[in-house]
């Protein structure tokens, strides 16, 4: 009854017993749920959610016991249960860091390839640019949703020669790692059906084992590391930006 009554408050539940909108909702690792989440953003109840309410509400009624057998029901009150919920705000906060720090890394990897092709750059644009070949053709260099950067040629209108896909990961959790270059791989296995020829993975961690790396995404031509690429030097910045040079077919700036 309540939850028929205000869909909203299907977050409230969410977050006192403890569960970030990706656990909870996720396609790959959530609870199957998703048919939901429209109540908590929206507070739109759908067909499939409406047939499932009362199931959702017995498995919130068990996890609910099992919260309050380890509290005490001596130490259950309004305080406690506000507090319960502020304390798991935490996900989500953690959820919008991890965002942020994934967008942050993307630019940083964007403007470093607008540094190396700024001498051939024709148009400038805040998510794009694009850059003039020393054979007079255009290619186009832009922020995209999936992979994060990409390169492409510019042929004709409407048609496009896709060359290089990069999936940036900016996490610095080592432990976490692999999981991210797990998602890369998937992000490339699309690219590559898409036609691009160069797939490459940026990663933010100090140490990587390569020939794992290479195990969990084959799809990768090339890894960098965001801290090597910052440097502006080194063989690992040299080998990108000789790549980058090299793939756009711009020439080398003058002195």
């Amino acid at each position: 009854m309540v939850l028929r009554e205000n869909p909203y408050l299907l977050g409230y539940y969410r977050l006192l017993l403890g569960y970030s909108q990706k656990e909870f909702y996720g396609r790959d690792k959530g609870f199957g749920v998703g048919h939901f989440k429209s109540m908590e953003v929206n507070g739109r109840i759908g067909k499939v959610a409406a047939s499932d309410i009362e199931d959702l509400c017995i498995a919130f009624s068990t996890a609910a016991s099992a919260l309050l057998k380890g509290v005490g029901p001596l130490r259950v009150s309004r305080e406690l249960l506000d507090d319960l919920t502020l304390l798991t705000v935490g996900p989500q906060f953690r959820g919008g860091a991890n965002n942020a720090r994934g967008a942050a890394g993307i630019i940083q990897v964007f403007e470093i390839i607008k540094e190396i092709v700024e001498h051939s750059v024709e148009n400038l644009g805040e998510n794009s640019m694009e850059v003039r070949s020393a054979t007079g053709r255009l290619f186009a260099i832009e922020f995209a949703p999936d992979p994060d950067i990409i390169i492409k040629e510019e042929m004709s209108v409407g048609h496009d020669r896709n060359v290089v896909a990069i999936e940036v990961k900016s996490g610095t959790d080592v432990s976490n790692i692999h999981n991210r270059i797990g998602e890369a791989e998937k992000s490339h296995q699309k690219a590559r059906k898409d036609g691009f020829t160069e797939c490459w993975t940026v990663v933010n961690v100090n140490q990587l084992d390569m020939e794992k790396a290479k195990s969990e995404s084959p799809s990768t031509d090339r890894f960098y590391s965001i801290a090597n690429l910052s440097l502006r030097s080194g063989d690992e910045y040299e080998d990108f930006k000789r790549r980058i040079m090299s793939l756009t077919a711009i020439p080398a700036a003058r002195n």
